[in-house]
């Protein structure tokens, strides 16, 4: 069975080289992270989604260093990613953080009590409008114009609440929403840009297969196992989002390898 995997692998190699030049160059990318045991080591799996492609790969650490691999040194697109300081070098402007982690924050914030529980009631609530124009606007109940009017009560509200949180007495709150405001332009990069979601659904789903994989493996046992982990799991993530047959395609890469005719292209038709 190792064998085998190992062909497959071999096989992937190259479209899977293709995707990830291909991915580097889109405009919108979601990017998460999770840890990934090969051995006795921990790596971490990180996932890089574009509308067109999803690529997987385990890199050693959790670092500035490897996201700029993932993403491109030179990266002048859309990202969204969580408050993780790997993160950091990304331009305000570019970046757009996941707002199913602040609501978590938020949560938390609520659930300290006193002043802390006021304030993060109120931007639990602020939450709810945010989500309630964004479903109006994905199901066409309102246009652009209208929706980007609409969240300007709810951008001015969220901005005083977190201030009135760093002044607050709860030194963790106050930590938190002084956080949270260092980044406040990419709270609303969604609503400044067409086309991005307030939420990193497109990462977060299929990195939950990853996810679930890793809990019946145990991870991998070597660096030859975790490049066989990324390929499949980019080319598998990669042909269901193209809405492509995943059996026939490994079939094709497969046959090419001994000499059979077929295409192994794994980027969009279009590209």
């Amino acid at each position: 069975m190792a064998a085998i995997q190992q062909q497959v692998s071999a096989a992937l190699a190259q479209p899977v080289a293709t995707a990830q030049n291909f991915a580097v160059r889109e405009s919108i990318h979601y990017v998460d992270e999770t840890g990934w045991p090969e051995g006795e080591k921990l790596r971490w799996l990180w996932i890089h989604a574009t509308p067109e492609v999803t690529v997987f790969t385990i890199r050693p650490g959790r670092t500035k260093e490897a996201a700029q691999e993932i993403l491109g040194q030179n990266f002048t697109g859309l990202v969204n990613t969580d408050r993780y300081n790997a993160y950091h070098w990304v331009d305000e402007s570019r970046r757009r953080l996941f707002w199913a982690h602040l609501k978590r924050e938020f949560q938390a914030i609520k659930e300290r009590g006193g002043k802390s529980a006021e304030i993060g009631d109120s931007l639990l609530t602020e939450v709810g409008r945010l989500f309630e124009r964004w479903y109006e606007l994905r199901e066409n109940r309102i246009d652009w114009p209208a929706f980007q009017a609409a969240m300007k009560s709810i951008e001015q509200r969220v901005g005083d609440l977190l201030r009135a949180g760093e002044q607050c007495g709860q030194e963790k709150t106050k930590r938190t929403c002084g956080n949270i405001l260092k980044l406040e332009r990419s709270l609303w990069t969604f609503v400044r840009v067409e086309g991005i979601e307030p939420t990193n659904n497109n990462a977060e789903r299929p990195l939950r297969r990853a996810v679930l994989w890793r809990r019946k493996s145990f991870g991998t046992q070597s660096e030859s196992g975790s490049r066989f982990v990324e390929r499949i799991l980019t080319v598998v993530t990669t042909l269901r989002q193209q809405g492509r047959d995943v059996l026939d395609y490994l079939t094709t890469v497969c046959g090419s390898v001994n000499g059979k005719s077929g295409s192994i292209r794994l980027l969009p038709n279009s590209s």
